[in-house]
């Protein structure tokens, strides 16, 4: 049997010097936010939608320097991961900045949520992968 597989994103919202996670309800992790691409959907209209829909967040998804004409703006990168019995995620991972005044209003998958640094970061208990990418994210630079 093949292992079902779906395209899904990843959003690291920047404030200042800080990412945004949230404690996933299911998981029990520290997660950015994210989900699955809806049916003609790209990845960009992904994160903004998985976004909203999760913190109420409107966030500018900014064009990265150094970035290659045609890529989405905020593109980070790309990975892969085993996301239990909903199989394989092909995973878009962006990056959007929101101001420092900006609030969360979580959705039912998440109560808790934290602003954190680098620090932070590093002592979150998450996958590598979530701590590898949310230190590109406070490091990425908007052209």
């Amino acid at each position: 049997m093949t292992e079902r597989r779906a395209f899904s994103v990843a959003v690291y919202v920047r404030r200042g010097d800080k990412v945004l996670v949230i404690e996933h309800r299911r998981l029990q992790t520290w997660l950015p936010i994210g989900g699955e691409l809806e049916p003609g959907e790209t990845p960009l209209e992904a994160a903004k939608r998985e976004l909203r829909e999760e913190t109420g967040i409107v966030a500018a998804f900014l064009p990265l320097a150094g970035a290659l004409d045609g890529v989405p703006h905020g593109l980070l990168g790309y990975e892969e991961h085993t996301a239990g019995s909903k199989g394989k995620h092909m995973n878009f991972v962006f990056v959007a900045e929101v101001p420092s005044s900006v609030d969360v209003t979580p959705n039912e998958e998440f109560d808790n949520f934290r602003w954190v640094d680098r620090a932070e970061l590093d002592r979150l208990s998450s996958p590598l992968n979530v701590r590898q990418f949310g230190y590109l994210a406070l490091d990425a630079r908007f052209a």
